[in-house]
């Protein structure tokens, strides 16, 4: 069998998607699974031993048709779609794909030939994910996965040394999100950051270019800003993983490092903002 799964949301939506991946595989031991990802899913699904096939979809350089002409080619026997976007609805249908499976709410969901329901009704996103494979009559519960993987190499583990760190003696700190609705504030992260180092912590701030800025306003406002590492900015996405991995925890917006954390048994700090205000 031939499988097929979309999924082209943000980064920390894919991390999510990864127990789905695996469950896949457990149900269908002998199936060969393709994954449609943005860009980054290089990095993300790197070494990742359930995946068969990548196919990256940059929709500012891909055009959707090409990558409908490389599923037609795969000649998948299933496709499934966590990721809720019309695109997703009528690629999967154009690909000529026999059983397609994604929630009600998507759009041009009567495309697909079987639905399932998606309620914000406080169920993780992993399980309302893994929720798309309970209408297949392979089901089994008992096959199903239910945590964020990420695979490193032995090269790549051990990234976060060259940065001058030590297993187990930091503590990552991320400040970042791209909803800015998600952040908090800048006030609140220079206090903490002025608490960890009193109490005797090393806080090591993480995250990408687009945090630079916000990483240096926390920075301006602490009382011990030499005593803080900042690699925002300066990481790649693997060596992020190598660093959130080592480190004795993670304090962090509502956003991917989160789940990145999750996926090496890190222990979280989660800082829920109001992504919608009205919420």
């Amino acid at each position: 069998m031939k499988v097929v799964v979309w999924q082209t949301a943000f980064l920390g939506d894919l991390i999510l998607t990864t127990p789905l991946f695996h469950s896949i595989k457990n149900l269908f031991p002998e199936s060969r699974l393709t994954v449609v990802a943005k860009p980054f899913g290089r990095e993300v699904l790197k070494n990742n031993p359930y995946i068969d096939k990548l196919v990256l979809f940059d929709k500012k350089i891909h055009s959707t048709s090409s990558v409908i002409r490389i599923l037609k080619k795969e000649k998948p026997d299933l496709a499934i779609s966590p990721h809720r976007s019309h695109r997703a609805s009528y690629s999967l249908f154009l690909a000529r794909i026999p059983e397609r499976i994604g929630f009600d709410s998507a759009g041009f969901s009567f495309l697909y030939t079987k639905t399932v329901p998606h309620k914000f009704d406080g169920r993780h996103e992993i399980d309302r994910n893994l929720s798309l494979l309970s209408v297949l009559p392979q089901y089994s519960k008992e096959k199903i996965y239910r945590y964020p993987e990420l695979f490193l190499d032995r090269k790549e583990n051990w990234r976060f040394a060259k940065f001058g760190l030590w297993e187990k003696s930091y503590l990552t700190v991320a400040p970042g999100s791209k909803w800015n609705t998600k952040r908090w504030t800048v006030e609140g992260f220079a206090q903490l950051l002025d608490l960890l180092v009193e109490k005797g912590e090393l806080p090591v701030l993480i995250g990408g270019q687009e945090d630079i800025l916000y990483g240096n306003k926390i920075l301006e406002l602490t009382k011990n800003k030499a005593r803080i590492i900042n690699l925002i900015g300066r990481l790649s996405l693997r060596e992020s993983f190598s660093v959130i991995k080592h480190a004795k925890a993670l304090i962090s917006n509502d956003s991917a490092p989160v789940h990145m954390a999750v996926a090496f048994e890190t222990p979280v700090v989660d800082i829920y903002g109001p992504t919608v205000r009205e919420f």
